[in-house]
């Protein structure tokens, strides 16, 4: 599915004669374009399903890996910096860091592929905890691992601009899949390594 920045321009040009204001003026003549360039890039992830961002970012080094079968040993990137528009809103979800963790199985991922499946699945009109699930499915596709930990921190101008205003809110959310849902010991790795 392509963005289609044509209709955005159109309706960002509505949203402002709804608001009240005249779209021709100076500064808001070029804000529909502005608008819509800034879409199709915050919002690419919608471009793309899951399992085809899994193949955009599963390059892996089968060749190095010598894990015996069976290994517990867990990868783990943490603060990874993102951020999503929250599909109630599309309020800007902000100061987002996930934490990632798998137990490879027969393919070790480059970091730099789970900091883009993060952004990549970020970049949707999203709810946190789908989020969660979407990169924690990723990485099991890419990785080939049933083993995934993620866990999301968070704040929502949803809640922190508007509504009940808390500006100190911050959200939380963890998904855990195959031995970190299972294995309370391998949860408890996991959150001890995040420190």
């Amino acid at each position: 599915m392509a963005i289609d920045k044509e209709a955005i321009k159109k309706h960002i040009r509505g949203i402002l004669i709804a608001l009240g204001d005249d779209p021709d003026r100076e500064g808001l003549r070029e804000t529909p374009d502005r608008v819509a360039r800034m879409y199709e890039e915050v919002f690419e992830g919608m471009n793309y399903s899951n399992d085809e961002i899994a193949s955009m970012f599963s390059k892996s080094f089968q060749e190095d890996l010598s894990l015996e079968e069976g290994s517990k040993d867990m990868v783990l990137v943490k603060d990874i910096e993102i951020f999503s528009y929250c599909e109630h809103h599309m309020a800007l979800m902000y100061d987002m860091k996930a934490s990632v963790a798998y137990i490879p199985g027969s393919k070790v991922l480059g970091l730099s592929k789970i900091a883009r499946i993060c952004d990549m699945a970020a970049r949707r009109l999203q709810l946190q905890e789908r989020l969660g699930s979407d990169i924690a499915e990723i990485i099991q596709k890419a990785a080939g691992t049933e083993d995934v930990a993620v866990l999301i921190k968070g704040t929502h101008s949803c809640m922190t601009a508007r509504g009940i205003r808390k500006g100190s809110a911050e959200t939380v959310s963890t998904t855990f899949r195959g031995s970190f849902e299972s294995d309370g010991d391998m949860r408890q790795q996991f959150f001890s390594m995040l420190g």
